[in-house]
């Protein structure tokens, strides 16, 4: 469960944190690690895409896919079909997760091929996803979805109807154990090597939207929407 009185990554006491666990705790670069929720929050808040992990037919499988976030909650939706949503409702007590989250923020190039990396920030979620059956949390939770990926665009839509919610299954992972880890800065090149003729530094990768290209079939009359020229 959440600890909020521990100390953070940075040893501020009094700011809510996610206890460490052995599985949450880098085996390098520990000092990257951060648990508290501001700095995992922000880091799911400005992604839509995660990659879940889990195990089928004793096999490691990794998919892709959207997720939404309600306070210590995160949510993924998929046809009833798919065999991850199957067999988080076949298991008892839910199917073993591990959730993931990467946004890349620079190239970091050094002058020895070694300590080449890269600035990013990253979260990882480990915990049982459960299936969600309560029909308010399940609207609630595909809502989020829709925003997570645009800001106000569940209430400028149309919902799910009675048969597109039957064929939608959603599933719950609660935020326990949890941490993200984060890079920046520069190149970390051997002394010995910061004479060598080789160019060394950062390129930053940014995120960016283009302009919105409206349907072939959209009534001229509607306009682009605020939350879409607030993007």
């Amino acid at each position: 469960m959440p600890d909020t009185s521990t100390p953070d990554s940075t040893g501020l006491p009094g700011i809510p944190v996610y206890e460490p666990t052995e599985r949450t705790v880098p085996s390098r670069a520990r000092q990257r690690a951060s648990y508290d929720h501001e700095t995992v929050h922000s880091i799911l808040d400005a992604a839509y895409l995660c990659h879940l992990g889990f195990i089928r037919d004793g096999a490691p499988v990794v998919l892709p896919t959207l997720f939404g976030r309600v306070g210590e909650r995160l949510y993924v939706h998929g046809s009833t079909g798919s065999r991850p949503m199957r067999a988080t409702g076949a298991a008892d007590p839910g199917l073993a997760v591990c959730l993931t989250v990467t946004h890349v923020d620079g190239l970091v190039l050094a002058r020895s091929a070694f300590h080449h990396s890269m600035n990013y920030r990253s979260v990882v979620v480990h915990g049982t996803a459960r299936t969600v059956t309560d029909p308010e949390e399940r609207r609630l939770a595909l809502d989020a979805i829709v925003d997570q990926v645009v800001p106000g665009r569940s209430q400028d839509s149309r919902p799910a109807d009675a048969k597109e919610l039957a064929a939608t299954a959603v599933i719950r992972l609660d935020l326990d154990e949890v941490s993200a880890k984060i890079r920046t800065g520069g190149p970390n090149d051997d002394p010995e090597d910061l004479s060598l003729p080789y160019w060394a530094g950062v390129v930053p990768l940014t995120h960016g939207y283009a302009a919105p290209e409206p349907s072939g079939d959209l009534d001229p009359a509607v306009q682009v929407p605020d939350y879409l020229t607030a993007l």
